[in-house]
């Protein structure tokens, strides 16, 4: 194939030439969206045997180059390594001459905006950080969620629209985060994706130790339910013990997660239910004196005979 005619005819058709970086869930994904969008993938990197798996299932046909090697050939560079190598892979091809003016150049790390990629916009390349807020299974089942995902991007805003348009050639949505917000909009997503797996597993945990055969089968629609409810309808979709002020609840959770659960659980727990009634006063779910009371109670050294077990309303309870 003559690559100088290939190149000439993907710009005529307003199509680039990419090279993947980085062969794990994420990178073979958008590679794979990208080359659907009718962009060529034209090498990848994959160092383990599932990095080569992966590309081998979802880019077939695309060479397997060295990170040179891809960056020379490459229109559109696609960064999909972890937040740590990021910075050093950027400088130390910056310190090889491997950057091309004009070059498009984009990571997919939600922590970073475009800044880490100062070397190789020194060297005359484009920078972007797009980052797609959702998780991946490295298959290509994928593809088919990226329809209902979002993308935060970040750019200058001269070449913001390329950004967008990537994106929205993908299946997705871009969000603009501006790039002094990147680190909290990354906090926001771990916060709401990661810490969901470590409550569901926590939970998971409890019901297996009182020999629930099917843990998943009772959290799943919970959890579900609660999660639309939530995003919906905001804390107006706030139930259960916190929520109705009902303290005497709260005090036995807190006795027996003392005994049945794991340091982690508890402290979990109890972070999570102080933070659930600041937030229930502050807006007016609860009294200020309920809120006291509610953590007063979630302290395990507390007074157990200043406690109120008298509350007897189980609307919403879950």
């Amino acid at each position: 194939m003559n690559t100088a005619d290939s190149a000439e005819e993907r710009r005529r058709r307003g199509r680039l030439g990419v090279g993947v970086i980085g062969a794990g869930r994420v990178g073979a994904v958008l590679g794979a969206a990208l080359r659907a969008a009718e962009h060529a993938i034209v090498g990848v990197s994959a160092v383990s045997e599932a990095s080569r798996e992966r590309a081998e299932n979802l880019l077939p046909g695309v060479p397997v180059l060295e990170i040179p090697d891809i960056v020379e050939r490459s229109e559109l560079v696609l960064l999909a390594v972890p937040d740590d190598a990021l910075g050093p892979l950027v400088s130390g091809l910056a310190k090889t001459g491997a950057w091309q003016a004009g070059q498009l150049v984009a990571h997919t790390s939600g922590r970073f905006g475009t800044e880490i990629l100062a070397p190789a916009r020194a060297a005359g390349a484009i920078p972007l950080a797009l980052h797609p807020a959702m998780t991946f299974t490295g298959m290509s089942l994928d593809l088919t969620r990226l329809t209902d995902a979002s993308f935060g991007v970040t750019a200058p805003a001269a070449v913001l629209p390329i950004a967008q348009a990537l994106v929205v050639e993908m299946g997705a949505e871009p969000v603009v985060i501006n790039e002094a917000d990147r680190v909290l909009y990354h906090a926001a997503l771990a916060h709401a994706s990661n810490h969901l797996v470590t409550l569901a597993s926590q939970s998971t945990q409890l019901l297996a130790g009182i020999d629930v055969e099917h843990p998943d089968r009772l959290l799943g629609p919970l959890m579900r339910a609660s999660l639309e409810n939530a995003l919906a309808s905001g804390e107006g979709a706030l139930t259960g013990p916190v929520a109705r002020g009902d303290v005497g609840t709260v005090s036995a959770h807190t006795d027996a997660l003392a005994v049945a659960g794991t340091e982690d659980l508890r402290s979990a727990y109890q972070a999570l239910s102080a933070a659930t009634a600041v937030r229930a006063v502050a807006r007016g779910l609860l009294t200020a004196e309920q809120g006291e009371a509610i953590l007063k109670a979630l302290q395990p050294d507390r007074d157990t005979t200043s406690t109120n077990d008298t509350d007897t309303d189980t609307e919403g309870q879950r």
